[in-house]
């Protein structure tokens, strides 16, 4: 979700941006070169009452839940989504294990904090009882929720009842190479319907079963393809990514008073990409600010920022099931003999991705339906977990998460399940997967 303070002055013409200018600067921006040396972890978590997670969690507990965690001292950035879901989000760390450290401490005090307050984190990639609920009031998430609902429900589902692990790789070398950043581009998005099976965990929602094996990236896929979807990958990355952020719908348009205490409402226009409104200037010329705000509201399940964010895992069940992601992907991306291991095993499903960008492609679809159930997604997990297996120790991964990752691997991917699958046996078993049958808790 897009955070930051999105105010400016009004835009005089000096302040302008040109066409050039914001295709270079996000040229400049969005790809970093360098070697892999720093990896971060973005955690969402699902907020629930401990004793009724049915009930509605209000605003009002919510901002308690907040005013108690500053008062905390945390590593990580502790920011509140739309829906009130919880988000962690690290700061670059050098390594595997100081990523892991570090969270895992402050989800400790995370916890701790909101146990008073009868408050509870849940590990799922949507909620699975309560309905979309937006708590935060503000200009930003306003002139969102009004974009997003002109295409249907998906959007506020989205700001709402979902929860991910975002993974944060450096973006990689100029050269080319299994650690360069053309590489590292496109086997971001060809191994990220593996990662979207092999972690699914959102197969309820409104307190039935969808279908879906992750709810939550139908959801995504649901929301309009100009703001939740891919470049073409046959292009030059950084070419590729400039011409998609430019000719994406601009969600808003800030007033002249936003940010002041009137909280004047924000535009929301219809159909004005980022490119017309450089060249039209109307209703005012976009400044840097404009275009850095831009660029947060697109949600691709891959997104440069400097680095590479990997938006496309499910939030994870338990205390740390959010390691085995983040220590199996920085596995494939980061060691050089596991980033070759995992693109030749991912290269081949480029053709059944076929043209259209993810996460709108029939792959992405089956991923999510699925999960490792499709047979060539199982192949493919199974072959880039072992890698995975094989690489972290030389990442200096401790033996608990070795033995995290080969218990995910034992209990799902050999067996061609994911996490969604025990939630589903479960209800079988109680006979709630009948149709109309609610699901219980």
């Amino acid at each position: 979700m897009p955070e930051g303070d999105c105010t400016n002055r009004r835009a005089r013409p000096r302040d302008a941006v040109t066409e050039a200018e914001v295709e270079a600067l996000v040229r400049g921006i969005c790809f970093k070169n360098g070697p892999p040396a720093a990896v971060g972890v973005e955690l969402e978590w699902l907020v629930h009452d401990r004793r009724s997670p049915r009930l509605p969690v209000t605003s009002a507990r919510v901002e308690a839940a907040r005013a108690a965690l500053r008062t905390r001292s945390l590593h990580s950035a502790v920011t509140v989504e739309p829906g009130g879901q919880l988000e962690l989000s690290s700061l670059p760390a050098a390594s595997l294990m100081e990523c892991v450290s570090a969270v895992a401490a402050d989800l400790t005090v995370v916890r701790d904090t909101l146990r008073p307050l009868d408050l509870t984190l849940t590990g799922l990639g949507a909620d699975p009882w309560r309905a979309p609920t937006r708590l935060l009031r503000e200009p930003r998430y306003d002139a969102m929720e009004s974009w997003l609902d002109r295409a249907g429900e998906a959007g506020r589902r989205m700001m709402c009842s979902t929860a991910s692990v975002q993974i944060c790789l450096d973006a990689g070398y100029a050269e080319p190479g299994p650690l360069g950043f053309a590489r590292r581009w496109r086997l971001a998005h060809l191994l990220g319907p593996v990662l979207v099976a092999a972690f699914a965990n959102s197969p309820v929602q409104d307190g039935r079963a969808t279908g879906w094996r992750s709810t939550r990236q139908a959801v995504w896929a649901g929301i309009d393809p100009g703001r939740s979807g891919a470049p073409a990958l046959d292009e030059e990355p950084r070419a590729a990514w400039a011409r998609h952020a430019l000719d994406a719908p601009v969600m808003c348009v800030r007033t002249e008073s936003a940010g002041a205490a009137d909280g004047a409402p924000w535009l929301v226009p219809h159909g004005l990409s980022f490119r017309a409104w450089v060249r039209s200037g109307l209703p005012r010329p976009p400044t840097r600010g404009d275009l850095d705000y831009h660029l947060t509201t697109l949600f691709p399940p891959v997104r440069p920022r400097g680095h590479l964010e990997l938006r496309m895992v499910d939030a994870q069940s338990g205390a740390d099931g959010w390691v085995v992601p983040l220590a199996v992907t920085m596995a494939l991306f980061d060691d050089a003999q596991a980033a070759e291991t995992a693109y030749r095993t991912v290269k081949p499903l480029a053709e059944r991705a076929g043209a259209t960008p993810a996460p709108h492609s029939p792959l992405w679809l089956d991923a999510a339906r699925h999960g490792l159930a499709d047979p060539e997604l199982r192949e493919a997990a199974t072959a880039c977990f072992d890698a995975a297996l094989d690489a972290l120790p030389r990442l200096g991964a401790a033996p608990a998460v070795l033995a995290a990752v080969a218990a995910h691997a034992d209990r799902y991917v050999v067996r061609g399940r994911c996490p969604a699958d025990d939630l589903l046996d479960e209800l079988d078993a109680q006979g709630a997967l009948a149709p109309g049958k609610d699901v219980p808790r």
